[in-house]
């Protein structure tokens, strides 16, 4: 079961001003506005959402884009409030005209397999206790699961000015900034050595990979081609599938972070046959939580270069370069011939 709230978490509500742009205003101003003009609930369409009984903790990051966090979170309920958000900001930009934030919704699926609109089930080479499930994203199937980030991008792309290919540009970028910075502030602490490994996007298979940069004075700019003779790929650590409509993109990526990749064994992941899966906990320093990774960072007796991270952490990284992007702060990078 899906229940919208009025949100007032933080106590924001989203008003009409002279019935052609939207602001934000504490919700102790709307019994005036109420007084005023009762049919703004009618208008007040930023929402909490309610899944199975569990609201999303909501986060305004700012005037036009929020986030929604969800935890243990069921596929199916899930994305039917994810759609049913999406129309219902499909309609009030149609019938109103008017603009409503942007959303990120920071979501931890229970385990489930999602097959993509033009998914074919013989990239499932095993079938197990995991529920298998058909979406309308694009791609093949993957799996989602504890211990991997998945971020919704529920955006207004012509209201950004971005077409379909700025969008999945921008996704991939984000997951290249965030992995590469953090491989390069754990190096000397990582589980393998990492001053020769580095992220990038395919052209020719979306999502994100990890590559060995072969050779004493191997780059690891995140621009650079990625098609060289000294460059091996190690295999793939993010996926991304988004469906777009009206202009609304909703769906999104998937970075497998300390999950269990024993998960991957019983697909073709993405349709690709034999596709070597890869999780950051495999390649930087990783720790239980953000207190103890705060804790190691202080640690006077530590070494300045003895740096972990939490999951928690990973994931506020790649939360705030996706706002810098949407706020247009953040540029998209030239992208390679491959």
């Amino acid at each position: 079961m899906i229940t919208s709230y009025l949100w007032h978490n933080p106590r924001y509500l989203l008003s009409q001003q002279n019935h052609k742009t939207l602001t934000l205003m504490t919700s102790s101003a709307l019994p005036t506005l109420l007084a005023t003009d009762p049919s703004i609930v009618d208008l007040a369409i930023a929402t909490s959402i309610a899944i199975n009984g569990t609201v999303a903790n909501n986060t305004v990051i700012s005037e036009t884009l929020i986030s929604r966090s969800l935890s243990a979170a069921e596929y199916n309920s899930t994305h039917e409030a994810m759609l049913a958000r999406t129309l219902q900001r499909i309609a009030v930009k149609k019938e109103q005209g008017l603009r409503s934030p942007d959303e990120l919704w920071i979501v931890d699926h229970n385990d489930v397999y999602t097959l993509g609109q033009a998914s074919k089930k013989e990239h499932i080479l095993q079938h197990t206790t995991t529920p298998i499930i058909q979406t309308d994203r694009g791609g093949q199937v993957t799996w989602h699961g504890h211990g991997q980030l998945v971020i919704y991008w529920l955006f207004d792309l012509h209201s950004l000015g971005w077409s379909v290919r700025h969008l999945v540009s921008h996704a991939e970028q984000a997951i290249e900034d965030v992995l590469n910075d953090c491989l390069k502030a754990t190096e000397s602490n990582a589980a393998v050595s990492t001053n020769t490994i580095s992220a990038h996007a395919r052209r020719d298979a979306p999502g994100v990979y990890l590559y060995s940069n072969a050779g004493p004075d191997a780059d690891t700019d995140t621009d650079t081609d990625t098609d060289k003779d000294n460059t091996i790929m190690l295999g793939k650590i993010a996926s991304l599938g988004f469906k777009i409509k009206h202009g609304f993109s909703y769906h999104g990526i998937a970075l497998n972070i300390n999950c269990d990749l024993a998960a991957f064994n019983a697909i073709n992941p993405c349709g690709y046959a034999g596709m070597q899966m890869l999780r950051i906990a495999d390649f930087i320093s990783m720790t239980d939580s953000i207190d103890d990774a705060v804790a190691n960072s202080a640690n006077k007796n530590s070494n300045e270069s003895d740096k972990s991270l939490s999951y928690e952490q990973v994931t506020q990284k790649l939360i705030d370069n996706i706002a810098q992007r949407h706020a247009g702060l953040i540029e998209l990078r030239a992208i390679g011939t491959k």
